[in-house]
Order: C-alpha cells, then sequence, then structure tokens
C-alpha cells in the first residue's frame, strides 16, 4: 500500500475515491451478470450447431465411400459466393454475428456425374455452413468469456482493494487529523494557562 498524505486535502481525495468507487461497482456487478448470460445463450447456440454439424456428418458416414469414384470436380462441387457476418453489441463487447452464406453450385453436365452428386453438393453446403456458424460461435464464446474475465477482475479489485483501501486510508486521515486537532486544543489550554500564571 503506498504512503498517503495525512492532509485534509488527502482525506477529501480519498473520500472522493470512495464514491466513485461505490459508484461504479454496481455498474461492474450488472455487467458481470449480464456477460454470464450472454456466455450461456452463446454455449447454448454453440453446442447446438455442433450437435447439427455432427449429425450431419454421420449422415455421410452411410455414403462416404461413393466419394471415392472419379466425377471430376477437383475444385469443388460449389463455391462460397457471400458470407455474412454482421458484428454486434453486448456488454460494450463486440461480437460476430452469422447471418447468412450464399453458395454457387459448380455447373456440371446431369448427364455425365453419378446421381448422387446432387445430394453431396447439397450436404456439403450445409456441412460448411454448419462448421462457418460453429467458428463464429466459438469466437463470439471465446471473446465473453475474455470480457467476463476482465470484468471480474475489476470487480474484485473494486470489492477487496480499492474500496477496503480507501475506508482504511481514511479512517486513518481521520484518526491522524483528530488527534492532531485535540493535541492542539490541549496545547492551547496549556499555553492559556502559562499565560494566566504569568499573569498573575
Amino acid at each position: 500500500m503506498a504512503t498517503i498524505k495525512l492532509t485534509k486535502n488527502e482525506l477529501k481525495r480519498q473520500k472522493d475515491q470512495l464514491k466513485m468507487f461505490k459508484r461504479y461497482l454496481p455498474t461492474l456487478v450488472l455487467k458481470k451478470q449480464q456477460l454470464q448470460a450472454e456466455i450461456w445463450a452463446a454455449e447454448r447456440e454453440l453446442n447446438e450447431c455442433q450437435e447439427a454439424y455432427e449429425k450431419l456428418l454421420k449422415q455421410f458416414d452411410s455414403w462416404i465411400g461413393v466419394f471415392g469414384e472419379p466425377v471430376g470436380f477437383e475444385d469443388g462441387f460449389f463455391r462460397l459466393t457471400e458470407l455474412q457476418i454482421e458484428r454486434g453489441n453486448v456488454a460494450g463487447v463486440s461480437i460476430p454475428i452469422y447471418k447468412s452464406a450464399k453458395f454457387e453450385p459448380v455447373p456440371y453436365d446431369l448427364f455425365l456425374v453419378p446421381v448422387w452428386v446432387d445430394k453431396a453438393a447439397v450436404n456439403m453446403q450445409k456441412a460448411m455452413e454448419y462448421d462457418i456458424r460453429v467458428r463464429v460461435a466459438q469466437r463470439k464464446v471465446e471473446l465473453l468469456r475474455y470480457e467476463l474475465r476482465v470484468t471480474t477482475q475489476r470487480v474484485n479489485l473494486f470489492e477487496k482493494v480499492k474500496i477496503p483501501e480507501c475506508k482504511e486510508n481514511i479512517r486513518k486521515i481521520s484518526v491522524y487529523l483528530g488527534d492532531a486537532q485535540t493535541a492542539e486544543v490541549v496545547r492551547g489550554k496549556l499555553s492559556k494557562k502559562k499565560l494566566e500564571g504569568v499573569g498573575a
């Protein structure tokens, strides 16, 4: 703890700081609660996306063997043409929000490629979209958790360090100033008695 000046000005400064810490603490506590709720919702969204992605991958397992056939799609069955991820704000944290993904099929001759290619293209688009959604949700959870950690540290700093420190400083300064005032009164009375004794 830093040494403090035992003056009236320092007492006022410490009281002002204490007032400020007490004013900001409820806001930080509220932000912490809001972040916890948002993390819970973001984790639920992440789990739902992961489950849907894994379910889709299990569907692939039943007919993945046909992918061994050469079909002439070295560059893939489709292209991602548009990805819309917006920025949102939760308790002062900028987070990504998945909006949409658009795909464009690679043109091919329906008579020259196997029938399963259409279904594979659709399912692979869904898989790519779920993969993107999972990554966005993971990033959102990561950002919210980081902000929660920082906010929790600030709440703890205010509650456990700054507020008790200010209260202790105020107590020390008040005791010192009270003792100094009492000593001044005692000195004044002693001086008065001495002056009365000299005048007699």
